[in-house]
């Protein structure tokens, strides 16, 4: 099958260009995951695909030619960015196996920047080969194209791209699939995240005096094994209790010293990029709240460093919703989690939430962050946006409202 793209001038790692090895992946891999499109049932799911199991994305093809490598076309650098983003979308859990036509409205929406927040595609094994094949799935989907041809993109892991459903730092492979991660998103050789263990890493961008700082950090190759509720209903509803242990880590001491460090420099806006929720109410899923002495610590750690204008973004629950805590009161600010995770899936039930402002989206969707910086006060939009290009949920806030008082 012939898949035609158009070769652009290679300028490089720091381009976005996908390393040598990707494209000898890709050229043994994509012809099995287009041969997968035209089989897509109309529940959206691969037909076929779970009888034949994992050995479908190891069967050895022939190379083919690389002009119809959908690699060979160049993606936007994040670096390219010479402005402060005002348009940040962002979305999570989006099945490789599925069509996925929000991400025709994230590009119609023409956004400066697209965060994804982990579970980008289903890997759930520890072969690496069909872990490489899956995300060759997702590189040869024409709407996954369609964004990363056009849009910069910062990502995430969560579970199912780290390796296994609620794996931790237990996970064998997880050195392993950080080089497929990093190679993936095209990580440039350089970049700080590929100096040392975890995908953590940190992004500013710079204008006029003003700052925009995103965070992006690592829930996955440290955290320490959650502590599972008893019950018959325990796989797939509130599978975990809070662990009150102070010695279990989510993110692990060194991610933390860094990002004490990231909190103490100057930024008018943080986004801090979460692949499972923060602001939510306790419900039995995995999320920050199943280990309450390391949420704790950051709300003490955004305090201590006097660390204003954060705001949370999240993913891995499949469905949409906006938080507001006000852990300081009187002392300090809201804090805002917008947890946009559906691009292709979505969960039947959503357990209540006393944080929650608006309402739930569980159709397919992608969230937004909207900053006017041309004004003495940014303003700040915080928006779920379904496939149809509806805005589902907006809150509305501002760049001096997310600050700590002055003593």
């Amino acid at each position: 099958m012939n898949l035609a793209t158009e070769r652009v001038g290679r300028r490089g790692n720091e381009s976005g260009d996908l390393p040598r090895r990707w494209r000898s992946v890709i050229g043994r891999f994509v012809p099995i995951a287009l041969a997968f499109l035209p089989a897509i049932g109309s529940d959206g799911i691969v037909c076929g695909q779970e009888e034949r199991g994992e050995e479908v994305l190891k069967i050895g093809v022939s190379e083919g030619t690389r002009e119809s490598d959908p690699t060979s076309v160049a993606w936007p650098a994040v670096g390219s960015i010479e402005t402060l983003p005002a348009r940040i979308a962002f979305g999570s859990c989006g099945h490789q196996s599925k069509p996925m036509p929000v991400l025709r409205t994230v590009v119609d929406s023409a956004p400066d920047l697209f965060l994804y927040l982990g579970d980008n595609i289903y890997g759930d094994t520890r072969d690496m080969e069909v872990l490489r094949g899956k995300y060759a799935m997702l590189g040869a989907k024409p709407e996954f194209r369609a964004l990363a041809e056009r849009v910069p993109i910062l990502s995430v892991w969560d579970d199912h791209d780290y390796g296994e459903n609620d794996a931790g730092k237990e996970y064998p492979k997880k050195a392993e699939s950080r080089e497929i991660f990093f190679d993936f998103w095209r990580v440039p050789a350089d970049d700080p995240r590929r100096e040392h263990e975890g995908i953590y890493g940190e992004h500013r961008f710079e204008a006029n005096g003003r700052v925009l700082q995103v965070l992006l950090l690592d829930t996955r190759t440290f955290r320490d094994r959650l502590a599972r509720n008893p019950g018959d209903d325990a796989a797939f509803k509130n599978d975990y209790r809070p662990d009150p242990d102070p010695t279990k880590t989510l993110l692990g001491e060194v991610q933390w010293r860094w990002l004490a460090e990231r909190l103490r420099s100057k930024a008018d806006l943080r986004i801090i990029a979460s692949s499972i929720q923060f602001g939510h109410e306790y419900n039995g899923y995995e999320s920050w709240t199943n280990l309450p002495s390391e949420q704790q610590r950051m709300i003490d750690l955004i305090r201590e460093t006097r660390a204003n204008g954060v705001l949370f973004v999240s993913g891995d629950v499949h469905w949409g919703e906006i938080s507001r805590r006000e852990p300081w009161g009187d002392e300090g600010y809201p804090l805002f989690d917008v947890t946009a995770s559906g691009l292709t899936e979505s969960w039947p039930s959503v357990e209540p939430s006393r944080f929650r402002v608006g309402d739930v989206v569980r159709e397919n969707h992608f969230g937004r962050i909207v900053i006017d910086w041309t004004v003495a006060d940014p303003t700040v939009r915080l928006q779920i946006i379904d496939r149809d290009g509806t805005v589902r949920n907006d809150v509305s806030t501002s760049v001096d409202a997310l600050r700590f008082p002055t003593p």
